[in-house]
């Protein structure tokens, strides 16, 4: 067990209609690799997926590196490309600190 201080991004969101689920994950690797990868405090991403339901969990090592990220509108086109795919009327989003790893 131990205490982290890390923060983690937990997205939640629906694709639009009629997107094709393989090229959204390219624009998600994409992305990540050449943009989210790069920036301050960025640990990893996840993309998980229940039926049409998307789930994204992104792990800063802290909460100012994670709402920094939020809120630099950076990526461009590679970002552009990605939520294009998504329904943002589904989207849910919320911060978390990591309180214990076990």
């Amino acid at each position: 067990m131990s205490k982290e201080n890390n923060a983690v991004w937990f997205i939640s969101y629906k694709l639009v209609k009629g997107a094709n689920e393989a090229e959204f994950l390219k624009a998600s690797e994409v992305l990540g690799r050449e943009y989210i990868s790069k920036q301050k405090g960025y640990i990893s991403w996840k993309q998980l997926k229940d039926g049409d339901t998307w789930a994204d969990i992104a792990t800063w090592e802290t909460m100012e590196d994670a709402k920094a990220f939020e809120t630099s509108g950076g990526g461009g086109e590679l970002a552009n490309k990605f939520y294009s795919f998504i329904d943002f009327n589904s989207l849910k989003s919320r911060f978390y600190t990591v309180e214990w790893s076990y």
